[in-house]
């Protein structure tokens, strides 16, 4: 059941890094917490680990992601991601006082996008990036 969910939740999302508390289904944040544990104990050989090969692989196969550990443009999308949960739209003002990096953030995108879009090599937009701003409803233009 648990994969069922982290299948639908990578087909929504464009990856596997369900976030502890993953606001829409906490318990799947808690499962991908122990999946990440019993697979340090599977890779390890440990013969009490709750993980199979063939978990280990399904998981694999979705893109599941082993490290909690984000890099921070991958950390603003997610919280952005929770933003689109919570408003139903990706429009975060730009002094958004519950979390005012975020609105910092989101106008950066747009401007690095602008960048990105006259070919300027200094813009650290990336086309994997502009898919998955568009999944969540990111919107170009303020």
């Amino acid at each position: 059941k648990r994969y069922e969910e982290l299948v639908s939740f990578v087909e929504k999302f464009g990856h596997a890094r369900v976030p502890l508390k993953f606001p829409a289904n906490l318990s799947l944040g808690e499962w991908a917490k122990c999946q990440r544990r019993f697979c340090k104990c599977y890779l390890n050989g440990d013969a009490t680990s709750k993980m199979t090969k063939d978990q280990f692989e399904l998981l694999k196969k979705v893109g599941f992601e082993w490290e909690r550990c984000r890099k921070p443009w991958e950390k603003s999308y997610e919280e952005l991601v929770r933003f689109v949960d919570k408003f139903g739209h990706a429009r975060v003002p730009l002094k958004y006082l519950p979390n005012p990096s975020l609105g910092t953030w989101v106008d950066s995108q747009r401007r690095s996008y602008k960048k990105f879009l006259k070919g300027d090599a200094s813009s650290s937009m990336t086309e994997d990036r502009i898919q998955l701003l568009n999944k969540i409803g990111f919107e170009w233009r303020p």
